[in-house]
């Protein structure tokens, strides 16, 4: 094919009928992947109902503006000009859930949005600089720091299905008899008795709460779940591609029909509502959130690089080296606009890279197109609700898949790293990945530490990064990545967003 023709496939101008279908299917493609990071985040930082809505109305906007940048370009400094969809990125998920756990509330929202904005300034100014930077990221790294995340995530799908550790859905609660019991002491406390209570003496829970791991919810996520493995073994293409949205679908509807699922906040909700940004106040800039979410950011950039080149080879076009900054400066703005508009980090989607290359369809018009109606999505409050009423046990069976995929995708690429020849490869992953876990396993490890290196050794992401990248300098030194080899990485990652 000639450089002209090349050129005038992804600059087609398709009917607005065709372009429209073309352009939903992209939107259906990512749509599972694209609400549930709003609701992870927003479910972890305990946000009313009504928050969590506005988080996934926010999250589907900036996707559509921040796809349309991409696809379409806006000047020559942003903008891949390529068929492209973007999407919050799965990476970034892990420091967030870790930021939301330890600041419940809208203070560990501002916290989150000011991590991204930092962390997307200096994604843009450091975008022309990925590519020497590519010699400290080969595989080996960031295959271990994808795994790590997803093994870290898989924690959030799992009490999905079966409750939270703590709380209402905690699997032990006290006993009301030891209640009791303690106010009775109370009682003969104040007639002076018996000796003063322990500060901090409490109850521990003995009996077995009834809301942890019901039969019901293991029900509804094993449907989940069912569902999608049935899907992607006997269907291809467009709906295998689909197959963790038509899961969520399946498992709401068993919910409603077993009285789980409740459409109250649907219907009082708006039909048209505008995204505002800084909703809920000036973000909170912490340096060691910032430096957590731009290790992130370098790793999802070099993963875009390689997405990229792929990308041009499938549409038959070279992928300059002005063009690609461009692209992954345009990840950097989308970041920044993310946080300022109240919602997360943006990348492009492998799986809708995949889908370029599955329908030949190679015309930037068609990810404008799915941009423009995401964005009509993120207007409409209804859909935000829609989704935020599904119960967490649905998204447990579909959690179980994303999440898994997250860490299948670090496997993925630690497929391609040389175990056989070069011993170090085996080292580094196996103690970036036992760093990793310990935030995981032994959260309290930091009680006797100073507390001001806290912040820097309590993600364990961060700590798998840090080791990897350390110890891959230590025993391979840095040494250059080429162009295939970065584009077969990416290729590797399929699907990993």
């Amino acid at each position: 094919m000639s450089t002209t023709a090349t050129a005038d496939a992804v600059n087609e101008r398709l009917p607005a009928g065709r372009l429209f279908t073309l352009g939903l299917q992209h939107v259906l493609v990512m749509y599972a992947g694209a609400i549930a990071v709003p609701l992870i985040v927003g479910r972890v930082l305990k946000l009313n109902p009504e928050q969590v809505a506005f988080l996934i109305s926010a999250d589907l906007f900036v996707c559509g503006v921040v796809t349309i940048i991409q696809s379409l370009g806006a000047s020559k400094w942003f903008g891949i000009k390529l068929p492209v969809m973007m999407g919050v990125t799965f990476a970034s998920v892990g420091p967030m859930v870790s930021i939301a756990i330890a600041n419940p509330g809208l203070e560990g929202a501002r916290m989150i949005f000011g991590a991204i904005i930092g962390a997307g300034v200096i994604a843009m100014l450091i975008a022309p600089l990925i590519s020497r930077m590519l010699r400290f990221f080969p595989p080996v790294v960031t295959g271990t720091i994808i795994l790590v995340i997803g093994v870290t995530l898989m924690r959030v799908g799992i009490n999905w299905i079966f409750g939270l550790p703590f709380g209402p859905t905690a699997p032990k609660i006290v006993a009301p008899e030891h209640l009791a019991w303690l106010d009775q002491v109370r009682g003969m406390l104040d007639a002076g008795v018996i000796p003063a209570i322990p500060d901090g003496l409490q109850v521990a829970p003995s009996i077995d709460n009834v809301k942890y791991a019901t039969p019901q919810n293991m029900l509804i996520s094993g449907i989940v779940l069912t569902t999608i493995v049935l899907v992607m073994k006997f269907t291809t293409g467009f709906l295998a591609n689909i197959s963790v949205l038509i899961g969520i679908v399946v498992g709401a509807l068993a919910a409603t029909a077993m009285g789980l699922m409740h459409f109250d906040k649907v219907g009082h909700a708006g039909w048209f509502e505008l995204i505002t940004p800084l909703r809920w106040g000036v973000p909170i800039f912490d340096p060691i959130m910032i430096l957590t979410m731009t290790l992130v950011m370098i790793v999802v950039m070099i993963e875009s690089t390689g997405m990229f080149l792929a990308l041009g080879e499938m549409c038959e076009k070279k992928i300059e080296r002005p063009s690609l900054s461009a692209g992954l400066r345009t990840d950097g703005l989308g970041t920044v606009i993310g946080g300022l508009f109240n919602t997360f980090p943006y990348t492009s989607f492998s799986q809708n890279v995949g889908l370029v290359g599955v329908t030949g369809i190679r015309s930037r018009y068609v990810c404008v197109a799915g941009g423009a109606i995401m964005i009509v999505l993120g207007l409409v409050p209804k859909m935000g609700a829609l989704v935020e009423s599904l119960p967490v046990a649905v998204l447990g069976g579909a959690g179980l898949v994303m999440f898994g995929m997250v860490a299948a995708t670090g496997v993925r690429i630690l497929g391609a790293v040389d175990f056989k020849t070069n011993r170090f490869n085996g080292l580094i992953v196996a103690i970036s990945l036992g760093l990793g876990m310990i935030p995981l396993i032994a959260p309290e490890f930091t009680m006797h530490l100073p507390h001001s290196i806290e912040p820097l050794i309590h993600s364990g992401i961060l700590l798998a990064a840090i080791a990897a990248v350390g110890l891959n300098v230590v025993f391979n030194g840095a040494k250059d990545i080429s162009e295939d080899e970065l584009r077969e990485a990416a290729l590797q990652s399929d699907g990993g967003h």
